[in-house]
């Protein structure tokens, strides 16, 4: 099993860099805030497993109106 506990987040200046090409700081910072809640319901995730959560977790984040969700099911 995953634990959520191993994940670390780490302070960035963000006037000296905000953003690096496309990827915005608070974007990444929200999606992962996002994947660790998720994580927690489910009291961690078998390694096996991770990738294809991990993946569902980044189709909710640009998803998230369930009537968007239920068109794609």
């Amino acid at each position: 099993m995953l634990d959520v506990s191993d994940f670390k987040s780490f302070r960035i200046n963000p006037s000296k860099l905000f953003a690096d090409k496309r990827n915005h700081i608070t974007g990444i910072e929200n999606f992962s805030n996002q994947v660790k809640r998720h994580m927690w319901k489910f009291n961690g995730v078998p390694k096996e497993h991770f990738p294809l959560f991990f993946k569902q977790c980044e189709w909710r984040f640009k998803n998230p109106k369930p009537q968007v969700q239920l068109r794609f099911i």
